[in-house]
């Protein structure tokens, strides 16, 4: 079945000088790391805001559901604040999907990044109010990542020109090449998705993934599950992050491979973008080819719009 799609609502883009706002809808996180992560977002040309409320702790949670939420809620809502990027990921996100105000979100678009566990609001907030979202670094994780990490961020976040990447190490799991938008983030994440309102189809969608800690059993044990589900049913390709700590890539590869082996889809591994110390930024709900053959990942055009159109 051909599902229509929706038009993806593009943020706009930053200036120097705009307000970065940060939001902990997840875990607790190290005061020092956040610290310093703020200080890169600053340094390289924003201002910053947060609640106190960020500190808070509610359990292995940074507070409540409801004042995790209200954070979101609150910094879409607030004109002064041009942009959202997550604390830390850890676990809790999807905790708060209930209490989020999906029309105060769709109504004021703003750029939203985060990985790992925030990979449900990337999601969900793309597939409820089409919003383009951001897969990139938290706060934390700009304390001490790789200059190409800050690089990448600040190119995707600032302009609004087209993104193409094409991995260093690239390697063709099955060659062809596919157009779709482009959705995903974190397997596991994504994964317990699966039984709720917000189980993860992807009709059309070129799918990214990328996780850590899990064993390959596992990793087969999660894409099997989401297979038996129908997620994968129309879809029309696959690109691999970073599998930190999970085993032999090979394997990873192999089980994939087999995984998906009744699609004639592109599937090429090898981006930098996840879990290891270099996590490129991309976009998430927006059009892109895919082209195994040539090693490249196209977006169809810019991520953000200018104050100008």
């Amino acid at each position: 079945m051909q599902i229509k799609e929706k038009k993806s609502i593009k943020p706009r883009c930053l200036m120097p000088g705009d307000t970065v706002g940060i939001v902990a809808p997840a875990g607790p996180f190290d005061p020092t790391k956040f610290m310093k992560g703020k200080a890169v977002l600053e340094s390289i040309g924003f201002r910053t805001f947060f609640d106190e409320g960020i500190f808070q702790k509610h359990g292995f949670l940074a507070g409540t559901d409801v004042q995790r939420a209200d954070q979101v809620n609150r910094l879409f809502a607030d004109s002064d604040v041009q942009a959202v990027v997550c604390a830390r990921g850890g676990y809790g996100s999807m905790r708060i999907l209930p209490f989020l105000d999906f029309k105060i979100i769709q109504n004021n678009p703003k750029i939203f990044v985060g990985f790992s566990d925030i990979s449900v609001l990337l999601f969900v907030l793309h597939t409820r109010c089409s919003l383009v979202t951001f897969h990139g670094p938290v706060v934390t994780t700009l304390a001490n990542t790789a200059e190409q990490t800050i690089a990448a961020m600040l190119r995707v976040m600032t302009s609004n020109k087209i993104l193409e990447l094409k991995p260093e190490k690239g390697i063709v799991i099955k060659p062809g090449v596919s157009s779709g938008f482009v959705v995903g983030g974190n397997l596991t994440t994504l994964c317990h998705l699966v039984g709720t309102p917000y189980t993860p189809h992807f009709n059309g969608k070129i799918l990214f993934l990328e996780d850590r800690g899990e064993a390959p059993y596992r990793i087969d044990r999660m894409l099997t599950q989401m297979k038996l589900a129908g997620c994968f049913e129309g879809l029309k390709g696959l690109f691999l992050g970073s599998f930190e700590a999970c085993g032999k890539l090979d394997d990873i590869f192999r089980i994939v491979q087999e995984v998906f082996k009744d699609l004639n889809i592109p599937i090429l591994s090898g981006f930098e973008i996840g879990h290891a110390r270099v996590n490129i930024t991309i976009p998430i709900g927006l059009r892109a080819t895919l082209d195994a053959d040539r090693q490249i990942l196209t977006f169809h055009e810019p991520a953000t719009v200018t104050t100008d159109e």
